[in-house]
């Protein structure tokens, strides 16, 4: 089995550049974050430490 080298992984990563662009590169990069912590959420029944805090904000405005 070959080896993956930086040269290689720079090639890479430079065809991915020029595929997709900067702004596009950020917004899967952020998508994928939000996905992999609704997977990690979902696999141990805890919910998120922004979603804890919406659920807190929205009981202390109904309590007003």
């Amino acid at each position: 089995m070959p080896k993956v080298g930086w040269p290689e992984l720079i090639v890479v990563l430079v065809i991915v550049l020029l595929v997709f662009g900067v702004g596009r590169i950020s917004k899967i990069a952020g998508e994928m974050g939000e996905g992999i912590r609704a997977f990690r959420d979902g696999l141990t029944g805890e919910k998120s430490d922004e979603k804890k805090s919406e659920e807190l904000d929205s009981s202390e405005k109904n309590d007003q």
